[in-house]
């Protein structure tokens, strides 16, 4: 059996930025990290191969800069068997679905029965990539998985949270993509033995002419700022029959809330 996890390198959340001509920038000793979540995910992988009677592989896949390959070699000393780096420029500043389109590219040949990854990136929070990569690779997905237990070869159960403190068990036939909350489980340390068997573990880098995939993005940032503070309060005097349509052009046009 072949578990794949999800891993983005982002930039840590105390590090210090400041808005530059509508785009974000940081200080250039600004330190990066794991996502989050994908801690979780990486932890559950191991967890799902230490405890199954079957032979797993943990593959860790990374879309990221050089910067990501830190991430990459933690993942591998916490027990990951090997890696995946889709590196190249072009893949610089994706949305969500051209993403999942050059994961799909990626990993497809590769034939994964479960691939695992955050809930959602610190940095973006899109919360997309799990559910549209299976969509493109054809798997079964679930979403919120605040469990998992292996059932035989062909088929997963995952424990999904819901709404106002409520869970629901749902069995998926394999190959699934599981988005994992973070909380599922405790995340382990590297060892000192794991970091030194690191060194020796296949990392295997991919470009745009590898992967074979020309992107047409419909999307585009065009500017980012901090949120404005802005506080005003309308009244409206008289009959509510006297004042309900300047009431609904408010909320409709000002509010944009009808």
């Amino acid at each position: 059996m072949k578990v794949c996890v999800l891993v983005k390198s982002v930039i840590d959340k105390d590090s210090r930025f400041e808005i530059k001509e509508g785009l974000v920038h940081f200080d250039s000793y600004s330190d990066r990290t794991t996502n989050e979540s994908d801690n979780y995910a990486l932890e559950e992988a191991l967890l799902i191969k230490e405890s199954s009677d079957q032979d797993v592989e943990v593959v860790v896949a990374c879309l990221g800069s050089e910067d990501s390959s830190q991430s990459i070699k933690d993942c591998l000393s916490k027990g990951a068997d090997r890696a995946i780096h889709i590196l190249d420029e072009k893949f610089n500043s994706l949305d969500a679905l051209s993403i999942s389109k050059v994961l799909k590219n990626a990993l497809e040949e590769e034939k994964f029965d479960i691939i695992l990854s955050g809930l959602q990136s610190d940095d973006i929070g899109n919360g997309q990539i799990g559910i549209l990569l299976s969509e493109h690779l054809n798997m079964s997905h679930a979403s919120l998985a605040m469990e998992t237990e292996l059932n035989g070869a062909e088929k997963i159960r995952v424990k999904r949270e819901l709404e106002a403190g409520w869970f629901q068990w749902t069995t998926l036939s394999l190959p699934a993509s599981i988005t994992i909350q973070s909380g599922i489980n405790k995340p382990r340390y590297a060892s000192l033995r794991g970091i030194m068997m690191m060194k020796k573990k296949p990392i295997k880098v991919l470009s745009s002419s590898d992967i074979g995939i020309e992107l047409n993005q419909a999307t585009s940032l065009l500017e980012q700022s901090i949120p404005k503070k802005e506080k005003e309060t309308k009244f409206f005097d008289g009959e509510a029959d006297s004042f309900m349509d300047d009431l609904i052009n408010s909320m409709a046009n000002d509010l944009k809330v009808i």
